[in-house]
């Protein structure tokens, strides 16, 4: 199999996935800038034209981070990053819907509504991207009264995929000068031990 991929947050995503695994697979850089993500052959592999995309041997292609990263989970079970039990892997899902829904996409839409890059493969809407910039001190505000427990991690005692979206967003607000605000302290600490992860460079 092999890895379509290239610098955004999602393909960063299965790169720390398959970081924190050790899994090595063959990858292919799509360069957006040369519309290689809009050529025929990538299309059909993924008809939306994004990335990752996951090809394995066979030609079956899998799209989107968390859906690639749950195959190479049930190939490579160890360390398990999606729970390792019924109750723990119930609240890795619900910790990856809340990263994905209060933390990510806020500063996703920023960049989405914001960003020359998108202006040509997205409507913007200016007066939304600058609500949601707004919004995103008081996301990280919420998780770091959710963190105030002093849990290690997002989804309990150990790390998981929930981690992997906290850590690809405190990325993408450096990229788009949106930084984790001062003052949310529990915050700061598990972004601090994310970033010294050997992961945080995949």
């Amino acid at each position: 199999m092999r890895l379509y991929q290239g610098d955004g947050p999602n393909s960063y995503r299965v790169r720390i996935f398959m970081a924190e695994k050790g899994i090595e697979v063959p990858m292919v850089r799509i360069d957006f800038a040369k519309r290689e993500h809009r050529a025929p052959e990538f299309l059909k592999l993924n008809s939306l034209g994004q990335i990752p995309v996951l090809e394995l041997d066979d030609g079956t292609a899998i799209t989107e981070s968390i859906a690639i990263c749950r195959y190479l989970e049930e190939l490579y079970p160890q360390p398990p990053l999606f729970g390792h039990d019924a109750p723990s892997r119930g609240k890795v899902e619900m910790w990856n819907r809340r990263m994905e829904q209060q933390i990510s996409a806020t500063i996703g839409n920023v960049a989405l509504h914001s960003d020359p890059f998108f202006k040509e493969r997205h409507t913007q809407v200016p007066a939304f991207a600058e609500a949601q910039r707004a919004a995103v001190p008081q996301k990280w505000a919420w998780l770091d009264n959710e963190l105030a427990d002093g849990r290690p991690f997002i989804a309990g005692e150990f790390f998981s995929t929930a981690d992997i979206i906290g850590m690809v967003a405190s990325w993408l607000g450096d990229v788009f000068g949106m930084p984790i605000p001062d003052g949310v302290d529990n915050v700061h600490r598990w972004d601090k031990a994310m970033r010294a992860r050997p992961s945080w460079k995949a």
